[in-house]
């Protein structure tokens, strides 16, 4: 028995989504008010999660449960969403080991040496937009530099929030630019535009969005104050997070690159004397279990955009926006928009690419887009609206690891806000080019 047999709910079929968020955000805003402790802790994202998927089960009565059981389980049972919750789970380990071991200290403590007061937050955006570039994986970034900017965070009076966020944006800047990068190629091939014009296109786009960001995260750093005495810092001991980003920038997968780096501490711990072999077991696996409960999350989630999915959601979506498409700005608008709603439904930027792509080369063709516009204009609301999502592997990492909530985050989210904007915004005058280049050559009197 297929979907095409059945109904096609679409709009309804992201009614269990709809719900999650509902209840999870909801609640997490309730207890705000309230003014309880851990806001969004108090209902825990898979029970909310737990009450969507049953009412996903409870949509479709001509389905029978084993068949939307066996699509949620295929989809839980992704191998890429099994290859994330190992990446967490890795990442949780590392972050422990390389804690006792003291090599987030001594990276804290490196940091707060060289980087000025004024620039911590920039420094970091900066810093993991590098990282993220060279290495092409915006989760694989997070999980690297997260235990980095919060012991920036918990060493001085930055708000943990604010550097989280800066985090995030500056993996998801890294990971747009990168000419390794899955998204990047993806949309470059799938649209057929030359790598190097993409990524020119896009650099025109994100460096604006990135000064207007530096701005901010700048206003918002203030005048930090080192809460903890700045110490001094061990090369040797920082030598496992050198072990990371080269076993990176060699080309290594993330979980080889986590697990390199896991075992890498153990050795640095054994060789400086700081750390006994229990002790580094113990710290791994307290680490993975502070993940375990993101990792539950990730697959939940997959199970359920899965059923979605299967209900005829997807093409709902793709449906509605290529009807609205009369004219060349629309068309870039509704094709970002498609790649983006594509990729906070899918939780998968490069999947919605993916989708997008073949779409979009077709309606480029037709409104005369340029491929490498396409290619650039898809990736960046694909990045973007992912970035923006509660649910997000990156985000879920970083919250795991800070115990802050989702929106927290997001309300400083400001180089993502500051894509978007910028992008709309070229969109728009690249529609009016001729009428800006006729104001240029010959002045016109606005008054």
């Amino acid at each position: 028995m297929t979907l095409e047999n059945e109904k096609n709910y679409g709009f309804l079929s992201f009614l269990p989504l709809i719900i999650f968020l509902t209840i999870y955000i909801g609640s997490g805003l309730f207890f705000t008010y309230l003014g309880v402790e851990n806001p969004f802790r108090k209902f825990p994202r898979h029970v909310a999660l737990l009450i969507a998927i049953a009412s996903a089960m409870i949509i479709n009565r001509r389905v029978s449960i084993d068949k939307k059981i066996q699509v949620f389980s295929e989809g839980a049972g992704n191998p890429s969403v099994i290859m994330i919750g190992l990446i967490y789970l890795l990442a949780g380990g590392f972050q422990e080991a390389a804690k006792i071991t003291g090599g987030v200290e001594s990276i804290v403590n490196l940091g707060l040496t060289f980087i000025p007061d004024y620039f911590l937050v920039p420094g970091v955006f900066l810093i993991t937009s590098i990282i993220s570039t060279a290495i092409g994986t915006s989760t694989g970034t997070i999980a690297a530099m997260a235990p980095i900017a919060l012991g920036i965070a918990e060493a001085t009076s930055i708000n943990t929030a604010l550097v989280s966020s800066a985090v995030i944006g500056g993996a998801y800047l890294g990971d747009n630019l990168s000419i390794i990068s899955d998204t990047t190629i993806a949309a470059a091939k799938g649209v057929g535009s030359d790598m190097k014009d993409k990524f020119k296109t896009n650099l025109f786009i994100a460096f604006p969005a990135a000064i207007l960001a530096i701005i901010m995260y700048s206003i918002f750093n203030g005048e930090a104050v080192i809460i903890n005495e700045i110490k001094p810092y061990s090369i040797t001991k920082i030598f496992p997070y050198i072990t990371v980003l080269f076993s990176a920038l060699l080309g290594f997968n993330v979980v080889g690159v986590l697990f390199i780096g896991i075992l890498t501490t153990g050795l640095i711990g054994f060789f400086t004397s700081s750390i006994t072999f229990l002790n580094w077991i113990t710290a791994i696996g307290n680490g993975m279990s502070n993940m375990f409960s993101i990792t539950i999350v990730a697959i939940l989630i997959s199970g359920l955009i899965s059923i979605i999915k299967y209900y005829g959601g997807i093409n709902w979506i793709i449906d509605v926006l290529s009807k609205k498409i009369e004219k060349k700005q629309d068309a870039e608008y509704g094709l970002g928009i498609m790649a983006g709603l594509l990729s906070s439904a899918l939780v998968n930027n490069t999947i919605a690419i993916i989708i997008t792509a073949p779409i979009a080369k077709d309606i480029g063709k037709k409104y005369e887009i340029e491929p490498k516009r396409i290619a650039s204009i898809i990736d960046i609301f694909a990045c973007a609206f992912l970035a923006l999502t509660p649910y997000d592997g990156g985000m879920l990492i970083i919250t795991g690891l800070s115990n802050v909530s989702p929106l927290e985050v997001l309300k400083y989210s400001f180089y993502i806000f500051s894509l978007l904007i910028v992008t709309s915004v070229n969109i728009y005058f690249n529609k009016n080019k001729k009428v800006l280049n006729k104001i240029k050559k010959e002045g016109v009197d606005f008054l």
